[in-house]
This record gives C-alpha cells, structure tokens and sequence, in this order.
C-alpha cells in the first residue's frame, strides 16, 4: 500500500465527519482508548496543551507551536481539518508527518483497529499520539475535533487546557444554545490542570467557573494585548493572540518576551498556517478565509468592512448540514454571489444554496464547481474590486 492508497483507506474505509455529517460522529471515546491500549498509551508519555473551542482553536493552536519553536522546543501539532493535503493534520516543527510513517501506522494497526470499527479521526489521533511520542517530542498541541467532552482527544493529561470562544455551531450535535455547547467544550477541563478561556463571555462565564472550581482547575482570562504584530492577518487573529500569549505565561517554561514575539510574527513560516484571511492575488485584491459559522463570518465582515474596494464578488458554498439562517442576516445586499458546491459528499447543492439566499436578498449565480465560480468572478471583476472566497473550509482548499 503505498502513501496514495493509505490515504484512500483512511477515506473510505473510514467515516470521516467532515466528508460523511452526523453519521460519522461517535458520541463516546470508548475506542480511542481502546486504540491507545494497543499502542501502549502513546498519549501518557507526552506533555500537551490541549485547545477547544468554537472558532480561533487552530490559530491559537498554531501560533503556541509557533512560539514553543522559536523557544528551542520540539513541537508537535495535531489540527483538523487538513485544507489540501491529509499530512497537515500532523505535524512537528511545521514539517508534515512522513508518508513512510502513515503506510506503516496503518498497515501495522489495521487488522486490530477494524476490529474495533475505529473512525477516520480516532484512527488519525491515535497516529499523531503515537507519531508524536516516538518522535521524542518536548511538547505537543492539540486541537479537539467537535465539542470537548466526548472528543476523541480528550483522553489527554495536558500541562494545561484552553477554550478560545463559544458560538453557535455544530448544533445538532453539540446542543442548540450557548450554554449547551460551553459545557460540552469544558469537558476538557481537567483535575488540578489550568485552563485558559480565550474570551470572557455572559453566557459561558458560569459554567466554566462552575467547573474549574469543581476540577480545582485555576482559571485564567485571555487579557488581549493590543498593538501585536503578526504574519498571520486579520484583526480578529488579536484575540488568539491575546490566549496564546496567556497559556506560554500560564505554562512558564521561561520562554522569553523575544522568543514570543518571533514566534507570534512567523507563524507562517513555522507551521505553514492558511486559510486566515489570506490573500490569493492583488487586482483584484482576492481573499479567502475558513471562518464558516455566525462568529466567523461576523470576524469576516468586519475584515471587509477595512478593506478598501469597489464591488465585492463572493465566492460562497456551505455543507448541507448548516444551519444558515443567521449565516444568510449577515451577508451584504450588493454583493455578487458565486454559489458552488466543494467536491465532497456533505456540499450543499448550489441550486438549495441559490433559492435559500434568495430568500434573503442575497442573488447571483450557481456554478458546477469552485473552480467555476473563481474563473466567472475574475472575468467580472475590475481591478479596483475585491473577490472573496469562503463560506465553507472546503471551498476555501478548492482554491488554494
């Protein structure tokens, strides 16, 4: 088997949420346990951070690996979803997993872990447990999948735990109000372990102190400083910043005031961040970005709304298991609208999408592929004009 159909297996054999929606979804981490046996508990002979939250997790996940790096630290970093290449997910110093290393996981734990249906995430977090522990990391940082509580990575003892920001996504899975979806996400919240909320919000405020209280867990406050210099753009990237910069204090590991500021302005360059806010071209000025729920496209907007242009062309797709009422509230009138559909199972059909932003005022055209929609737009654009590409984290790896 080689790296082409080891990846292939993983994919099909395997549910995965992000292609399959619900079905994939285990609510219990019964077989990541069970995984981990078998693997000798890889997870125990790591320390880790251990990050959740409803946006900003896998930028403060990247900027901490980022930081820890410039420090001298061999960092590993398991994030999800992978935007263009499956390697992404794992990876130590910002270099990916080696494909060598996915061939043999897989044929060597196949057989044992079919046995106990494992799912494409539970199969992938117990390779970058393993991968990470045999690579004789000093630290490695993980980003949760959905939720908290019954993640697959939450079998963890991290140094310490971090929740970025609560919103409303993953409903049908997670509980359909702010609070339902906070006590999920502060299932990573561990006996005698600090945890760091990355904002301090009304809702979310009680529970979180409720809990840490009860896990005698010292909880901390993101304190946002201001005027940071980043490569990774995007004023709403001030926030993860502010949390990273707050879990290296929290984490003391000497890591110095110099060291955290090359780490926090190279993040590109450390671990290969994309999708935020990230420019494509100039004229006309075009811009993709991975923010997909109500929050991420409010952070958005705010974006376009710096942004200098002429007529903005939107590029926009979505799953078919969104909830895309307040979604649609959000989006602006005069915008032309490309509508299209990612190549996975889950896309929401471009003529759904259509009618239902009709329904809204929002109007344009329907296009076969992600593709399609990018050509139609820069032939419309003027070079004074603005082109943005996103709605779906899978539309936006369709054009990078």
């Amino acid at each position: 088997m080689d790296y082409k159909r080891s990846v292939e297996y993983l994919f099909q054999r395997l549910p995965m949420y992000q292609r399959s929606g619900i079905a994939a979804y285990k609510k219990d981490i019964g077989n990541i346990i069970k995984a981990c046996k078998i693997l000798n508990n890889p997870q125990k002979k790591i320390k880790t951070i251990h990050i959740a939250g409803t946006n900003g997790k896998g930028s403060t996940a990247h900027m901490l690996a980022s930081i820890l790096q410039e420090a001298g630290y061999k960092t590993g970093l398991y994030t999800s979803p992978h935007l263009k290449d499956f390697r992404e997910r794992i990876k130590i110093n910002g270099k990916t997993i080696d494909k060598k290393y996915i061939i043999n996981f897989i044929k060597e734990n196949q057989l044992e872990f079919e046995k106990i249906n494992m799912s494409f995430f539970e199969f992938t977090v117990a390779m970058a447990f393993n991968y990470f522990t045999e690579s004789k990391v000093d630290i490695a940082i993980i980003e949760t999948g959905l939720g908290g509580r019954l993640d697959s990575t939450n079998i963890i003892n991290p140094e310490l735990s971090i929740i970025t920001n609560i919103g409303l996504d993953h409903t049908n899975l997670l509980g359909n109000t702010i609070e339902k979806i906070a006590f999920e996400k502060a299932g990573i919240i561990k006996k005698n372990t600090p945890i760091i909320i990355g904002k301090k919000q009304d809702k979310t405020k009680e529970i979180f102190k409720s809990i840490a209280k009860e896990k005698n867990a010292k909880l901390y406050y993101n304190d946002n400083p201001k005027n940071i210099t980043t490569d990774v753009k995007g004023d709403y990237q001030n926030e993860n910043i502010g949390t990273a910069i707050k879990a290296i204090e929290v984490l003391n590991w000497n890591i110095s005031n110099e060291q955290i500021n090359k780490g926090i302005n190279n993040i590109l360059k450390n671990t290969g961040l994309e999708g935020r806010w990230q420019k494509l071209s100039e004229n006309p000025l075009t811009i993709c970005d991975v923010g997909h729920n109500e929050d991420g496209i409010k952070n958005i907007l705010r974006q376009i709304e710096k942004t200098k242009f002429n007529k903005l062309h939107f590029i926009f797709g979505s799953v078919n298991d969104k909830v895309l009422t307040n979604v649609f509230k959000l989006l602006p009138k005069k915008a032309k609208y490309y509508f299209c559909a990612a190549k996975i199972d889950r896309a929401l059909q471009t003529n759904i999408l259509k009618q239902r932003a009709e329904e809204f005022n929002l109007y344009g055209d329907e296009f076969s592929s992600v593709n399609q929609a990018y050509i139609n737009a820069k032939e419309n654009a003027s070079k004074d004009d603005l082109i943005f590409i996103g709605g779906s984290t899978f539309i936006v790896a369709e054009v990078l």
